[in-house]
């Protein structure tokens, strides 16, 4: 027997008295395991199961939780994606990875036909995506990115480079995609908005005819539980929208579904503000992003907040009209550093209220009101509670100085990531995790609520906090 069995096998016959086990590993380890698991070499994937290529918004939250375990890691993750870039400066939603075979993901790039009816639009011939757009995190991931490792930022002239492609990508979405004549950001598509399936869409949605059922098949259903997914009726709608915006060119002009969304439009307003401290950065005054950052926030107050709703309302461009449903989309806004103090309390009342139960009958925010007649705990964006919007709004509760909310909820937060193992989202009574587990996001965002850094840039959004570690 060689020294190292005789040293780890026990005597024959004999109790062990005492045999320490091996700890657990941390929040932290399974988190970067998570990430680990799902890095193809110049990006990662949300799920390697289920979501197979590169998604837009989710690369920006993944970005900021990879910068804390390697920099260059989430700057190679933003430069990917932005590398797919159309001329017109949209940042499509998804970049098809080419070595995953065409069924293991609806709608695929043989839908999309990015190249051929993109063409006019200035999408790429060297890769495919698809033509819609995701929510614009993207600057303000890149700043915070720069942030946790300047150094190194700088070398690689990262800013520099990405830049212009954000003020591009921002400036197509201020000229091309004001369908109402308001200042603000249209989604032509619910899956722009990024929560697909919210009952904030089924009011617009309705007057979209289904694509015929045998047109298309659901990959979805393969890896998830058809209870947690959309149904086959919103589906259908869904593919029907893209299939004509694909027939238009992906040109932007009003169609069947036109809609101005609160977080959306929050999260431009915010990369705007962190674009200006990126021009600071660069030696480029930023002082005009700051005030379009104000007067966006003016817009988006004036538009889209409802005093008896208690939050933001998406508003029916097609119909003129607000769309009376209270989803998690409306609380986002919270975000902003120039929101009127009264709002922003009241924001924070309707979150902790009968609707949205934090702090009493829910740890983590829901993505639809509790009370709402299609409230669903577990189906896609009816209910669930997602991380992406909790750690939104844990910084917008610290921000307007929440700050016992706000480590409440990023405790409750935290706890959830490592008991659901990173899951999609989760019930929000139960915490029961559902979709897919080592959610990519979920992942990466566990790591940031999970590390210190200290307060940098001149307008709290780009503040990240921390203490202990799982």
């Amino acid at each position: 027997m060689d020294r190292i069995a005789q040293l780890t096998t026990r005597p024959a016959g004999r109790e062990t008295a005492y045999d320490p086990a091996v700890a657990p590993p941390s929040l932290h380890v399974r988190a970067a395991h998570v990430l680990e698991g799902n890095w193809t070499g110049t990006s990662t994937v949300p799920s390697r199961r289920l979501y197979p290529h590169q998604w837009s918004w989710d690369s920006a939250f993944i970005a900021i939780g990879l910068r804390h375990l390697s920099p260059l890691r989430a700057q190679t993750e933003l430069e990917t994606l932005l590398a797919a870039q159309w001329t017109d400066g949209r940042i499509p939603h998804i970049v098809f990875n080419p070595s995953v075979p065409l069924d293991a993901y609806f709608p695929s790039p043989d839908f999309w036909r990015s190249s051929a009816a993109g063409r006019a639009a200035g999408a790429p011939r060297t890769v495919q995506t698809s033509g819609i757009v995701q929510p614009p995190v993207h600057a303000l991931a890149a700043w915070l990115v720069h942030l946790a490792d300047p150094g190194l930022s700088r070398a690689r002239g990262f800013l520099t480079r990405v830049y212009p492609r954000l003020a591009a990508w921002h400036g197509y979405l201020l000229r091309r995609r004001d369908l109402g004549g308001g200042g603000l950001v249209s989604v032509v598509h619910p899956w722009e908005q990024g929560m697909d399936n919210s009952p904030c869409w089924d009011r617009p949605l309705s007057r979209v005819a289904p694509a015929p059922a045998r047109s298309f098949r659901r990959a979805d259903l393969d890896h998830g539980v058809p209870e947690d997914r959309p149904t086959d009726l919103d589906y259908g709608r869904y593919v029907r929208l893209a299939a004509d915006y694909r027939d238009r060119g992906y040109a932007d002009t009003m169609g069947e579904f036109a809609v101005e969304d609160p977080a959306f439009n929050a999260l431009l307003i915010a990369s705007e503000y962190a674009l200006a401290d990126i021009a600071d950065e660069l030696g480029v005054a930023g002082t005009a992003r700051r005030a379009r950052g104000e007067r966006l926030t003016a817009a988006l107050v004036e538009r889209l907040w409802d005093p008896a709703a208690g939050l933001f309302l998406c508003r029916d461009v097609r119909a003129g009209e607000a769309i009376p449903e209270r989803g998690v989309s409306g609380l986002v806004p919270l975000l902003l550093p120039a929101l009127p103090p009264g709002l922003a309390a009241t924001l924070v009342r309707t979150a902790c209220g009968p609707h949205f139960g934090l702090g009493g009958t829910t740890r983590l925010v829901p993505s639809y009101d509790l009370l709402g007649e299609a409230f669903d705990p577990h189906r896609y964006w009816r209910g669930p509670a997602w991380f992406n919007t909790n750690w939104l709004l844990e910084r917008g509760l610290r921000l307007h100085g929440e700050r016992g909310r706000a480590d409440a909820l990023r405790r409750g937060m935290l706890h959830t990531a490592g008991t659901s193992g990173f899951a999609e989202y989760v019930d929000p009574y139960t915490a029961q995790p559902c979709g897919v587990t080592g959610f990519g996001w979920t992942a990466a965002l566990t790591l940031d609520l999970l590390h210190d850094r200290p307060a940098r840039g001149g307008n709290g959004l780009t503040a990240t906090k921390g203490g202990d570690r799982g």
